[in-house]
């Protein structure tokens, strides 16, 4: 069944890949920065590639904070793809003084010890029992920021480079992933036609 999905315009996230694997799921994508459209759409995505801050910037000056919040606060759907699931939490390392939406209470920090940063390519994800959305399977990642653990609340499937640190994050209709499901093949096309079908 086609769906109409509605793609935040953050300035710092390539669009391309996040439209078209919808679009070859048969949905209609809308980009937008309008508030309202945030706030009022069934399906919102956030995307997000590059430096927190940077991204964290342009949502306050487009006046999207707010609408975000609102949406996680009253479990309307929405998905935050990479730097998108960094700019939920309270605050991150790489922008020392930038604050968050903070509907996740987490810190994100740095890869540390000797393992390769950024994260590039594939690994596995561990699915948490209870997770609505997420199933194990490897997914594509590439970051040099992560969120170390969950906070109160979420259901965190996790992921391990120099340690374990958290892949995604659900609760209600929101669905989190540091990885790219959109380039993650099968698996992540699977992910998000649940996510869209809300099951």
């Amino acid at each position: 069944m086609s769906r109409a999905i509605v793609v935040v315009r953050t300035g710092t996230a390539n669009l391309a890949s996040v439209r078209a694997a919808f679009e070859r799921q048969g949905h209609a994508v809308e980009l937008t920065q309008d508030p309202q459209r945030v706030a009022e759409a069934e399906r919102v995505v956030l995307p997000g590639v590059g430096a927190f801050g940077a991204s964290m910037a342009e949502l306050v000056d487009k006046g999207l904070v707010p609408a975000l919040i609102e949406r996680v606060r009253k479990n309307h759907s929405l998905l935050a793809i990479c730097v998108g699931m960094q700019l939920l939490c309270r605050e991150s390392s790489e922008s020392p003084g930038v604050r968050g939406l903070g509907v996740v209470d987490g810190s994100i920090g740095r890869f540390g010890g000797q393992v390769r940063v950024p994260q590039l390519g594939w690994n596995d994800v561990s699915a948490a029992p209870d997770a609505r959305f997420v199933q194990s399977g490897v997914a594509y990642f590439a970051n040099s920021y992560r969120l170390p653990e969950a906070s109160a609340g979420w259901t965190a499937s996790t992921a391990n480079h120099g340690g374990e640190f958290v892949a995604a994050l659900e609760r209600g209709n929101v669905l989190a992933c540091q990885f790219h499901p959109e380039l993650s093949g099968a698996w992540g096309a699977a992910l998000l036609a649940r996510w869209v079908e809300g099951s």
